[in-house]
């Protein structure tokens, strides 16, 4: 017991002791500071900052705050990314609930939810991309330092992606490398696996393009093609040790002057991914190591600079490619149902014509100037319109048709074509049928034109949106398809009907669709 406490009692001697030294040290400084000789010696520092004459200081301190700055609008870029992405997703989820197609629909959602999980995925993902038998997999072997996939000297050993990870050290995400077919191979089974390669690539965060030599021209309008749409490109020249120097650096300078606007030079990158061995007579061949140094460090750089920004400038090109799919499949769809709407109005209008003909003068009214018409492609649309706005936009493509002449142009070319096939009786009676039911396509085309555009004519006015749909339809495939559709819906049952026991009068020969 004694013991102890004579131990705590030198304890707590030591303790007064250090602290009576600190006190001393904090003193001793205390009188030694002169704040004249500090405010002094700070405005001397500054002046010599100021004049440059410390420039390691000036550039210390702006890039300090330079870095924090960037990083700053680097993590604000990403949150803007990521907040612009989930939005699209959002309308894209409005896309699928109008489309009536549920194969298609179905496909799209499901590429959707791939989309949605990228925007939390943990690694980059490098395409491995090129021809076959530029070393694609032997460098994705040198990289990983293992052997992996199936090597061969002849074209197509790789018939399907394969994936692996790779860790660098210092960069906080893995790496998923993918490596794919090789591009431009023949036959129907070499199309497809290209299709795959492109597909694969264009889902990546950044491309590796392996090439062994200089770049055929198909092979730059696809990389390209892949530059613009968005993507980082690495251009790797493989197999080095086949070549001199003398033809690698003329090889680089092509390459250069081919890809210049848009890859920079410094992401050309020679490599051997799997150097030949060298043969040594009374001894095994020795196997070279892989050249891949260069490429690793390029690799680093990038990713620890860019891993990031690549990351969500990709997932938001992706949503911006899936939305752009939903709305053309919602827009083939929406175009789809509005013809059919049109054709049913324009046969309608037709038949009522044949009926009861009217002047050439009143068929402005009925061609396809039917308000009825303009309220159901606009319900097609999304689009909600009173009648009386129906009636304005049906009396205004009426008014063009009837003032540039499309009317009268009309009749006149479809009299043409059927007057010298057709019972004098009828002849009439069908051509102003016929007529009606033409110009009733031109008007509602241009309809379908109108709420595409978001109710909105164009630069051009509704005379121009007219004249084109009027110009469209006169060509030659259009308007041929039209008569023997005409011939089935409307000449065929009205011949028949009233001439029974009349021979059969010529009509146009019928041709094949173009």
């Amino acid at each position: 017991m004694k013991i102890y406490s004579s131990k705590k009692i030198i304890f707590y001697i030591f303790i007064i002791f250090i602290s009576l030294i600190l006190v001393g040290l904090v003193g001793a400084i205390i009188r030694l500071i002169n704040i004249p000789t500090i405010l002094i010696t700070l405005l001397i520092i500054g002046g010599l900052s100021y004049s440059k004459k410390i420039n390691w200081f000036q550039d210390t301190l702006k890039s300090f705050f330079k870095n924090k700055n960037k990083k700053k609008v680097l993590d604000f870029s990403l949150i803007s990314k990521k907040e612009a992405a989930g939005e699209s997703l959002k309308t894209i989820d409005q896309l699928i609930t109008l489309i009536n197609d549920k194969v298609k629909a179905k496909a799209l959602k499901e590429e959707k939810n791939r989309v949605s999980l990228e925007l939390d995925r943990g690694d980059i993902i490098l395409v491995v991309f090129g021809i076959g038998s530029s070393g694609k997999t032997s460098l994705i072997r040198a990289l990983l330092k293992r052997i992996v996939g199936k090597v061969s000297p002849e074209m197509g050993s790789t018939k399907k992606q394969e994936t692996f990870r790779l860790k660098l050290k210092g960069l906080p995400r893995g790496i998923k490398i993918i490596d794919t077919p090789g591009i431009l191979e023949a036959g129907i089974q070499g199309r497809e696996r290209e299709k795959s390669a492109l597909i694969e690539a264009r889902k990546s965060d950044l491309i590796l393009v392996v090439i062994e030599g200089d770049l055929r021209s198909t092979e730059t309008r696809t990389i390209r093609t892949l530059s613009k749409l968005g993507k980082r490109l690495l251009l790797i020249l493989n197999k080095i040790d086949l070549r001199g120097e003398n033809e690698e650096k003329r090889l680089i300078e092509i390459l250069n002057s081919r890809c210049s606007d848009f890859i920079e030079p410094k992401d050309i990158i020679c490599t051997a991914a799997s150097p030949q061995t060298i043969a040594i007579p009374g001894r095994k061949p020795y196997q070279p190591a892989p050249e891949i140094n260069s490429l690793i460090r390029r690799l680093a750089n990038i990713l620890h600079e860019e891993g990031e920004e690549l990351i969500a400038d990709n997932i938001l090109l992706q949503c911006s490619n899936l939305g752009k799919e939903g709305k053309r499949l919602l827009v083939k769809q929406r175009s789809q149902s509005a013809k059919k709407c049109i054709d049913r109005y324009g046969w309608l209008s037709s038949g009522a014509l044949i009926l009861t003909p009217l002047p050439v003068i009143d068929m402005i009214a009925a061609a396809a100037v039917n308000a009825q018409m303009v309220i159901e492609i606009a319900k097609i649309y999304g689009v909600e319109i009173t009648k009386d706005k129906a009636k304005n936009l049906a009396f205004s493509v009426g008014k063009i048709l009837a003032t540039m002449g499309l009317v009268k142009g009309g009749v006149s070319l479809i009299t043409s074509t059927l007057s010298l096939s057709l019972p004098t009786l009828v002849v009439s009676k069908v051509i102003q049928g016929i007529s009606v039911s033409w110009l009733t396509r031109i008007a509602g085309a241009s309809f379908i034109t109108y709420f595409q555009q978001d109710q909105n004519w164009g630069d051009g006015g509704i005379q121009e949106v007219v004249e084109y749909h009027y110009n469209l339809n006169k060509r030659d495939e259009y308007f041929k398809s039209f008569i023997r559709r005409a011939y089935e819906r409307v000449i065929d049952p009205l011949v028949e009907k009233k001439f029974k026991k009349l021979p059969p009068r010529s009509r146009p020969r019928r041709e094949e669709d173009s």
